[in-house]
């Protein structure tokens, strides 16, 4: 009987240890590479066939969303009609395990009398496709994690690396941060966590204020009608002065005080946790789990704007 774990598990270790195998092919070719797409004016045209035609897929996809202009050209199309693709200022990344495919072949010397800059990824540094090649990655493995050593498994696995390494490379190249990979992922809870900011959550909410001589009875008011469990206190200007949250009001009333007198200033907290409203909700997110709240006041430099509640993040999945 097979044993399904052990099988699992040895494909895993085969795997990880292609991948640092490939440490060793991080050399002065694949520094040049880097910077040659680094300061490439066109796009890198990345180009294969069979199981290397879907690595290309996702490394393009990768190089896209994070400041590479890339596109994918499947190479038995390219003969077809797709090698239009390709424009004056590209790069040409070819990726193949043998490179020396029938359609890799045919491709490689059309390329070549386009007079891009040919990189190949590949697993035979003495195949057609690395010796006709400008630069080449060395992405050779020992052996499939397929039981027959035919599927591609590790090779792929390799190869999708290989991709990381040069797309995390150019991130740092091009000083790409969160702000510019925000707007090349608006949607979902990813792009959420990137562009949304507070003032977008606390202007759903209404904005529990008082003054700092509001009476109790005002005070409790406040609080109790905009249900926030928390109301600012500000000056006649708006800037913050502090904050009642109905904690306080209990412990005040916990105290052997006459409430006839108290006026909100007497009970506030001076130095409330706040946040700007320009700062990302996520922000928000890490400063509650920092002190261990549920709400912070949103301020705009000095001026109360509002607050922002953790079921604000939880609503909209930041959480």
């Amino acid at each position: 009987m097979i044993n399904i774990k052990q099988v699992a598990l040895g494909t895993l270790q085969q795997e990880a240890a292609a991948i640092d195998g490939l440490k060793a092919f991080i050399d002065d070719t694949f520094e040049a590479v880097v910077q040659l797409m680094g300061a490439c004016a066109g796009r890198v045209v990345v180009t294969g066939i069979g199981k290397s035609a879907i690595i290309a897929q996702k490394i393009v996809a990768t190089f896209n969303s994070t400041g590479t202009p890339a596109l994918f050209m499947h190479a038995a199309d390219a003969i077809h009609g797709d090698l239009g693709m390709i424009q004056e200022q590209d790069i040409v990344l070819c990726i193949s395990k043998s490179g020396d495919s029938p359609e890799i072949k045919i491709l490689v010397p059309l390329v070549r009398n386009f007079g891009n800059p040919l990189i190949a990824m590949v697993g035979n540094v003495n195949s057609y496709l690395a010796q006709s090649a400008d630069y080449v990655l060395n992405t050779s493995v020992i052996k499939e994690a397929c039981p027959n050593n035919l599927a591609p498994t590790t090779s792929t696995t390799a190869q999708l690396a290989m991709g990381d390494a040069l797309a995390v490379c150019l991130i740092e190249v091009h000083g790409f941060t969160a702000e510019d990979f925000a707007r090349f992922h608006p949607g979902g809870i990813l792009g959420k966590k990137l562009y949304m900011r507070v003032g977008d959550l606390s202007k759903q909410h209404a904005v529990p204020k008082v003054l700092p001589n509001s009476n109790l009875h005002t005070v409790i008011v406040e609080i109790s009608s905009k249900m926030l469990g928390i109301t600012a206190v500000v000056d006649a200007a708006g800037n913050l002065q502090g904050a009642i949250t109905d904690g306080d009001l209990r412990r005040m009333l916990e105290k052997d005080v006459s409430t006839a007198q108290v006026v909100a200033s007497d009970i506030m907290s001076a130095r409330p946790k706040c946040i700007q409203e320009q700062e990302l909700a996520v922000n928000a997110l890490e400063k509650m789990q920092q002190y261990d709240i549920t709400q912070l006041l949103v301020l705009d430099g000095e001026i109360y704007k509002g607050i922002i509640h953790l079921h604000d993040l939880i609503r909209e999945g930041i959480i």
